[in-house]
Parts: C-alpha cells; structure tokens; sequence
C-alpha cells in the first residue's frame, strides 16, 4: 500500500490525500459480505426516508409539526447515509483507497453538519412531543407554522456553523505523514492522530463542542420524555397509555442510541487502542440509526401507514382511469 504524495514548503511537508482503511483488514469473503450489507443497509435508508418525505408532502392530512420536522430527519438521514457509505462501498472494490485532502476537508465538513443538525432537530421533536401531549389544548398555538421553522433554521444554521469552526480547526493542522487513516470516513479523533503537532487543545476544543452538541440537547429530551412519560401515567385508558408509551419508548431507544454513541466518540475524543471499536461505535450513530428512524419513527406509525396506502390507491386509479380512456378511445375510432 503506497503512502501519500507530498508538496513541501519549506521544512515541513504536506500530505495532499489520505488512505481510508474502512474494514479491509478483513479477508476477501467478509469483505464482499459487507459490501453486500452496506449495500443493502444504503438502498434501505434512501428508499425508506425517501418514502417518508413523499409521504408526508404530498398527503395534507400529515402538514403538521410533528411531520415537518420527520421531513427534515429524513431528509438529514438520506444525506448522512450519502456521505458516507458510497465512499465506504468503494474501499471495498478499489485498488486505490485514497480520498484526497480537499475531499476528506469536505465530508468532515458535510458529516459534522449533518450530525449536529440532526442532534437539535431530535431535542425539537421531543419538545414537539412534549407540547402535543402535556399541553395538547395549546398545541398548535405553541407550535405554529412561523415557530417550526425557526426551529429547523436554527437546526441547520447551528449546525453550519459549528461544523465550520471544527473543520477549519482540523484541517489547518500540519499533516506530514503517514497518512493511513484507519477509519471508514475523515472523523476528527483518527484525523488528530496523524497530525505531526501538539493537538491538546484541538482535543478540548472538541471536547467541550461535543458537550454543548450532545449532553445539553439530550437532556432537553430527557426533561420532555420524563414529562411525557409523567402525563402517560395519569392516562385513564390502559389501551392509550400503551399506544402512547410504545411510541415514545421506540422514539426515546433511537435517540438514546444516537446521542451515546456519538457522545462516547466526541466528549471522549482520544481514541480506544483497538480502532475496530471506535469503527463500530461510528457505525452505530452514522449507518444504524439512519436505518432504524424510517421504521421507529414513520414506517410503524399507522397516519404514515394510511397515508402511503392513499397515495398507491390514487396512483393504481390514475393508471385504470388511462388505461380505461385509451380503450374507449381506440373504440370510438373504430
């Protein structure tokens, strides 16, 4: 395996690109048995997230708060995927695995918005379900059009910003070789491990990023779900408080899931001595959860359910209503 080209500038060199290992360390059949999963794992997300985004625009009983931020987390889900995995498939049929240093600069860059955009666009949809379900009289008062998006604004802006500051402080580090990354993708602790300079405060700088982008917006959602979870309690009916809390519990699995994984990596920002580890922590919150949302959040929800069955109908009698013109057509010709 070849190492990187260099450009030198004075006394000090320069890596131009960098080689992402992924899981090639495996033997060639549990390397075709992943890329087949991933594979798999990919089309799965795209489609799913991708069904849930129709779905909700097109079917107007569902223009309500709660779907337009499901909107933006399948929309967020299906670009999280994209930045990833095509390039992670790729190592595992590629002779050359290189990425180069303006390419690794930018899917840092889109990864880090997408996860943080994500973790804010989750604690709204707790506080969503909070306001739906302890204050369900002055719901859609508290959560009008104007409020929602604000919220996602401000979602996606802080995001941007935030990821702006990490990249900028990553990549103006010097990197002089090697320039092995033993990653799927350019994550921050790997990339801190080949630059040839002192990174401490790069690891407090992401330390303390990663406890304003994770803890704090996880315990909004611990504050609302333990709200909601007080007000399931109080629920007359035994059949709604299941109906209720099955829902919430899905949701509050995923959440919890996304946000310890990616704690664990960014608030503990040194690396394992075992990178496999590290690789499977990253799968969980960049390729899992991805995955899970279409099904915990939208594909098991029977609004979604109705939605999706009235749009295959209205298709199926469009295409009869066609076919049905064309033959009285060919008929009257005759």
């Amino acid at each position: 395996m070849r190492f990187a080209n260099y450009k030198f500038s004075g006394n000090q060199s320069n890596i131009d690109e960098f080689i992402l290992l992924g899981f090639t360390n495996f033997n060639n059949k549990i390397q075709l048995f992943l890329l087949t999963l991933f594979l798999f794992i990919y089309i799965f997300t795209i489609l799913g997230n991708f069904t849930i985004i129709t779905v909700a625009t097109l079917d107007s009983l569902l223009h309500t708060p709660m779907y337009y931020f499901l909107r933006n987390l399948s929309f967020l889900e299906m670009c999280y995927v994209t930045v990833t995995l095509p390039k992670l498939l790729h190592t595992f049929v590629a002779k050359r695995k290189t990425i180069s240093f303006y390419s690794c600069c930018t899917q840092m860059y889109c990864f880090f918005t997408l996860g943080v955009t994500e973790c804010f666009i989750l604690a709204v949809m707790a506080y969503d379900r909070f306001v739906a379900i302890c204050n369900p009289l002055r719901y859609f008062t508290v959560m009008n059009k104007a409020t929602c998006f604000k919220m996602a604004a401000v979602s996606w802006v802080s995001g941007n910003l935030i990821s702006l500051g990490q990249t900028a402080s990553i990549f103006s580090l010097p990197y002089c070789g090697p320039n092995l990354i033993n990653h799927f993708f350019c994550d921050i602790p790997p990339l801190l491990k080949l630059a040839c300079t002192d990174v401490s405060a790069n690891q407090i700088a992401v330390s303390v990023t990663g406890f304003l982008v994770l803890p704090l917006p996880f315990a909004l959602v611990l504050y609302s779900y333990g709200r909601i979870i007080a007000a399931i309690i109080r629920i007359s009916t035994n059949k709604e408080r299941k109906k209720v809390f099955s829902t919430c519990a899905s949701h509050f699995i995923s959440v919890t899931l996304f946000f310890g994984t990616g704690a664990f990596t960014y608030v503990r920002v040194r690396t394992s001595d075992n990178p496999d580890n590290d690789k499977l922590l990253s799968l969980l919150y960049s390729v899992v959860t991805p995955l899970l949302n279409p099904l915990i959040y939208s594909l098991r929800n029977q609004e979604v359910k109705g939605g999706l069955k009235k749009l295959l109908h209205q298709k199926v009698g469009i295409k009869e209503m066609k076919t049905s013109g064309n033959v009285i057509s060919s008929d009257d010709m005759k």
